[in-house]
């Protein structure tokens, strides 16, 4: 998923941050041998195409948990996973154990995923899968979703075993391995591996806060807590056809087309949750009296109030944080010229507010295409609905505390909803808080490239990451 949320929020609080000097020329706080060694896994990580189908998720396994093997991890506490992610798609999970040696708190475990998006090298200014580093930033496919998370996560955890910390609860470690397809890998993560995996909560490597805009005024730090239901339908018309000289009244393509019309046009019912509203309290606070800002004061005060919402998913920035969203995304239909169609079929892909059950959005979107036209989920793929993440004050502490050490007090941390997906939803739907805390940050938003050409990240903020997770570490397991 990685930086959906890092660029709308850039974009949003761009207007009202203050100026600051060039991140990209600000020395890290890592220090230069964590640098050479992160560098070095980072590269052979960038340089592993782990991306669906390509057999290559072991290798990429195999390079974290030797990093883990090397720091002192015993063999019985580094678990590679075999699945299936997608029939005839093989992949693995990584689960890592660092054990207390007294522990006094339960155990905290920290997500993210090894896959990648596919990158064609005819697409890119250079080969996806070749590290290089220029101007400033690391570029390659995964450098900024998720490659960074991974090592980050992991070099942390090593650079602190190495100055002999010892935490008070067992910290794991999940890496999935097909985040990007099928979730199949969190989905037994919380479920049939529970027993490698059990926590308090979860801190989540993909996704997170800090950001600069273009003008590098930095800009606030938001904590995903929750996340939108990913889900998708299709809607299928079937008709007898005929030749296409003797035009039927009824056509398969034309109610399909009827259908879609009045999904653009339909809006679901406005929600709010505890994320949300943290979020849009913040969100008008820095809009002070602008029409946006008065907007969403008015949905504050009255979360039923749908013009206050219309009027706030009106901005482009803000689309998808006040209700259930569906769009059609492909279209397919007739098979021949010189035919009526017989079948007409749209993909329509839903991302559903937390709490609501996706068999309910089926039958509200059954409603609105109407019986002409037949409905279903994706068969592959069903939701789960997961409730929101309740804020933590030790979570949010940890991570101010980095943010601004890093960036400086300017760097305001509040709660954001996702209107993407992670694999933190399915620990969620288990009964298992995630947070999404990641610290790399990057130039939003007019730079985001996460599943993109070019994909790069600040060289500083790779660097800083790793210092962010330190921190993260050691004040929440000490």
């Amino acid at each position: 998923m990685k930086s959906v949320l890092a660029c709308v929020l850039a974009a949003a609080l761009a207007s009202t941050a203050s100026a600051a000097t060039n991140p990209l020329t600000v020395p890290t706080k890592l220090e230069p041998a964590w640098q050479a060694k992160t560098r070095d896994v980072f590269k052979q990580a960038i340089e592993i195409p782990s991306v669906h189908h390509r057999g290559e998720m072991p290798r990429m396994a195999k390079l974290l948990a030797d990093q883990f093997r090397a720091a002192g991890i015993p063999e019985s506490d580094i678990h590679i996973m075999p699945y299936e992610a997608l029939p005839g798609d093989k992949t693995v999970a990584l689960i890592v154990r660092w054990r207390s040696p007294h522990a006094t708190k339960k155990p905290m475990m920290i997500l993210g995923h090894m896959d990648v998006v596919e990158a064609k090298r005819e697409d890119w200014k250079f080969d996806p899968f070749v590290f290089r580093e220029e101007g400033g930033y690391f570029l390659g496919r995964g450098t900024s979703d998720m490659k960074n998370g991974d090592v980050a996560t992991t070099m942390a955890a090593v650079k602190l075993m190495s100055e002999g910390f010892k935490p008070n609860r067992d910290i794991i470690f999940f890496y999935s391995g097909d985040e990007e397809t099928n979730g199949r890998g969190a989905t037994l993560g919380a479920s049939e591996w529970r027993n490698l995996t059990d926590a308090e909560f979860g801190l989540n490597a993909d996704g997170g806060c800090g950001a600069y805009d273009k003008n590098f005024r930095p800009l606030g730090c938001g904590i995903s807590t929750a996340e939108k239901t990913f889900q998708t339908y299709f809607f299928t018309t079937i008709n007898p056809g005929g030749h296409s000289s003797r035009p039927r009244p009824d056509n398969a393509i034309y109610d399909l087309a009827d259908a879609l019309k009045a999904l653009q046009n339909h809006r679901f019912t406005p929600m709010m949750n505890e994320t949300s509203r943290g979020y849009f309290e913040e969100r008008a606070r820095q809009e002070g009296n602008s029409a946006l800002g008065n907007a969403m004061r008015r949905w504050l005060a009255n979360p039923n109030d749908g013009a206050a919402a219309d009027e706030i998913e009106a901005n482009p920035l803000e689309v998808g944080l006040t209700r259930t969203r569906c769009v059609a995304t492909m279209l397919e239909g007739g098979h021949a010229d010189n035919a009526l169609p017989q079948r007409a079929k749209a993909t329509v892909n839903c991302r559903i507010m937390p709490g609501v059950q996706p068999k309910d959005v089926q039958a509200e979107l059954q409603q609105l295409a109407g019986p002409k036209v037949q409905v279903t989920p994706d068969p592959n793929y069903i939701g789960e609905p997961t409730p929101p993440s309740p804020l933590r004050p030790d979570v949010l502490k940890a991570v101010t505390k980095s943010i601004q050490k890093l960036h400086g007090p300017q760097m305001r941390v509040y709660p954001l909803m996702s209107t993407g997906a992670s694999d933190g939803s399915f620990f969620r739907a288990k009964g298992i808080p995630v947070y999404d805390v990641d610290g790399s940050w990057g130039i939003s938003p007019d730079d985001e490239r996460a599943h993109g050409l070019d994909e790069r990240i600040p060289v500083r903020a790779m660097y800083d990451d790793v210092v962010h997770w330190q921190s993260i570490i050691r004040d929440l397991a000490s």
